[in-house]
């Protein structure tokens, strides 16, 4: 199958240039001002603006919690990704059995999500137990495409310092790229205590007692860590506040390498005003750790964006039903499901605030889509438009209009974004060479995702 796109409004070296883009056989064949060649399809653009497909490095799909699970599987997921011009994912799995390995958890990811995904997808591994096996396991599931896992400071699963900095160390040999949750769990199980004792427990409680300190106090703890271990790969994942993002900067500047962050769609669009308005019915809604936060943290992180403290923006896309699973807990912020859905508007959203605060178009694609595929290892094969590389593509029309759920696909019964004006519609999306949505109507088939081996090139 080849696809001539005519016009294409692409971004090359910060500015917009048309281009005629050519795509044989899933890959980009070539780019150039007036291609003239035969293709099976053509398509005008006009100059509609075409970037690369999305990729998103933080999704929970069906993740088991315990009581509850994560509605959206490998294919309302990934479905509900591609209606938003996201081309791949890399899913954060859930923890198996406490001894058990990464890898049986990875297997049992790869039975979930072969046959149901639309768009490709890789997964990050998870480690709450830092047995040898489980080290020396990280050697094996790198050299199987899985270069990255994740440790939590909070949790059931978490790990304390000693076994963060023993999984660090083997990192730093391996190339493992490791993420993490930063939150300090001492504070927040104290503050937590404190308010289930005084009967505070409206949705806005669920802020209080997950500051901003708590975020930022665990990210110098694990700057400091990957530096005894010899600075490895250290990526801290949904960075919230200002307070954590002037951690990762001020470590920066003394030196430290290897450090990544990303922040995600909600924290640079909401504040925690959100679980107020409304009423605990509606603040209940946006329950999800960390907690969305103040003004200044949203223009803070924006800064971080425009700065280049920002590497990924993300969405930590984890979506419960609101009628009969966050909706019972509206008084009860302690035992509401967290997360949120997002995994369709984060590249609308994002574009949109950011044009308006006078973010270039070419900074929020490397946030998009380039970095996270560096960083991740899937560089080789997706994140830019260049000539050899996978043809993953997202075009988007210049047309305001108010997301709803009436137009959102996940499984989900809300979105995060509710009456959110949007600048930028995806009109077309195209992945590994093959329409998959167009104006609205989808043609990606169950299953014809494929699982990205990511490597470092």
């Amino acid at each position: 199958m080849s696809i001539l796109l005519k016009n294409a409004k692409i971004i090359e070296e910060g500015d917009y240039v048309l281009r005629d883009i050519y795509i044989d056989d899933e890959k980009i064949s070539e780019i150039s001002d007036d291609i003239n060649r035969s293709a099976d399809r053509v398509i005008d653009c006009k100059n509609l603006l075409t970037l690369p497909g999305g990729v998103d490095v933080h999704t929970h799909l069906s993740l088991d919690l315990g009581k509850f699970i994560s509605i959206d599987d490998f294919y309302t997921g990934t479905r509900a990704a591609s209606f938003g011009g996201t081309t791949s994912i890399v899913d954060h799995i859930a923890f198996g059995p406490r001894d058990s390995l990464v890898g049986e958890m990875i297997d049992k990811y790869h039975k979930m999500a072969e046959g149901a995904a639309v768009i490709d997808y890789s997964f990050h591994g998870a480690i709450q137990k830092a047995s040898d096996a489980i080290l020396d396991e990280m050697e094996e599931l790198f050299d199987e495409g899985i270069v990255s896992t994740k440790i939590y400071t909070t949790y059931g699963g978490k790990l304390d310092d000693d076994k963060m900095l023993k999984v660090l160390r083997k990192a730093k040999e391996t190339g493992t790229v490791v993420c993490v949750h930063c939150e300090n769990d001492g504070m927040i199980a104290e503050l937590r205590k404190e308010a289930e004792e005084a009967k505070n427990l409206a949705p806005i409680f669920h802020a209080k007692t997950r500051p901003s300190e708590a975020e930022a106090e665990a990210i110098n703890r694990l700057i400091y860590l990957s530096e005894l271990a010899g600075f490895p790969k250290l990526y801290i994942v949904h960075t919230s506040s200002k307070l954590g993002l002037e951690e990762i900067r001020n470590a920066r500047k003394r030196g430290v390498e290897n450090l990544y962050c990303e922040t995600c769609t909600q924290y640079l669009t909401y504040t925690d005003k959100k679980y107020e308005e409304g009423g605990p019915s509606e603040g209940v809604k946006y329950i999800c750790a960390p907690p969305l936060r103040k003004d200044t943290d949203v223009e803070a992180l924006w800064e971080g964006v425009a700065d280049g403290t920002v590497d990924v923006i993300a969405t930590d896309h984890c979506p419960f039903y609101y009628e009969s699973e966050k909706l019972p807990y509206k008084d009860d912020f302690l035992n509401a499901p967290g997360g949120i859905p997002g995994i369709e508007e984060r590249m609308e959203v994002v574009l949109t605030e950011g044009i308006r605060r006078g973010i270039k178009p070419g900074r929020l694609v490397d946030l998009l889509c380039t970095n996270p595929s560096e960083i991740f290892g899937l560089s080789y094969k997706k994140g830019s438009i260049e000539v050899d590389k996978d043809a993953d593509l997202v075009v988007f029309d210049k047309k305001t209009y108010t997301i709803s759920q009436e137009n959102r696909h996940s499984a989900c019964d809300y979105t995060t974004y509710e009456g959110f004006e949007s600048d930028f519609k995806v009109k077309l999306v195209i992945a590994r060479g093959q329409v998959i949505l167009e104006d609205g109507k989808n043609y990606g088939e169950r299953g014809r995702g494929k699982f990205i081996d990511r490597k470092f090139i």
